[in-house]
């Protein structure tokens, strides 16, 4: 008697088999670095380490998320009564990173502090801002047509007077309308240059 072949597992992607190695390498380096501090300066100083990162964290969360809060505030006020945005004040771009900083602060471990601590450094959050921009818009313009990149460099064309031009196209050599579509073609008239 033949039957089907059992169908083949797709085959496993190398992130899904990379991430979990390198997560599990990282917690074993922690735990390592951990007890290397525990055993020069005591458990109580890698304690105070570890509530002091947390606590750091959670300032830094709170006040950049804060200082978003107000800029976003700002932005949609000055929208809404039409006055130009002044663009990005001084200090508030990067809070991204400042966030990531946090975070890491307050995930408990010595590599994770001090990643998060680099963070917060002013001329690597700008490098690091900048290569994160660099890398964006080279993927950008690298994206094929019709993809989700194009669509983002398409939202990001700005006209010179900032008007904003709505329209549909009109495909010349289309067929006739299928009975399922959304507009009718012949309750408009054609648009014309």
């Amino acid at each position: 008697m033949t039957g089907t072949p059992p169908p083949t597992a797709p085959k496993r992607s190398r992130a899904r088999t990379l991430v979990p190695l390198g997560i599990a390498a990282w917690l074993l380096v922690e735990i390592w670095l951990l007890m290397m501090v525990a055993s020069a300066a005591g458990g109580l100083t890698v304690l105070a380490l570890l509530v002091g990162g947390a606590v750091l964290g959670g300032y830094v969360i709170k006040r950049a998320g804060r200082r978003a809060f107000s800029t976003l505030t700002e932005q949609l006020q000055q929208q809404q009564f039409g006055a130009p945005s002044p663009g990005p004040r001084g200090g508030s771009e990067g809070n991204a990173l400042t966030m990531l900083g946090g975070l890491l602060l307050i995930v408990p471990g010595l590599m994770s502090d001090a990643l998060g601590l680099l963070c917060l450094v002013p001329p690597v959050r700008k490098a690091v801002g900048r290569y994160a921009e660099r890398s964006l818009e080279k993927r950008m313009r690298m994206a094929a047509p019709g993809s989700l990149g194009d669509a983002f460099a398409q939202a990001r064309m700005h006209q010179p007077d900032g008007k904003v031009v709505q329209g549909e196209v009109i495909r010349e050599d289309a067929g006739p309308a299928s009975p399922g579509d959304r507009h009718d073609q012949g309750s408009r008239p054609p648009l014309t240059p």
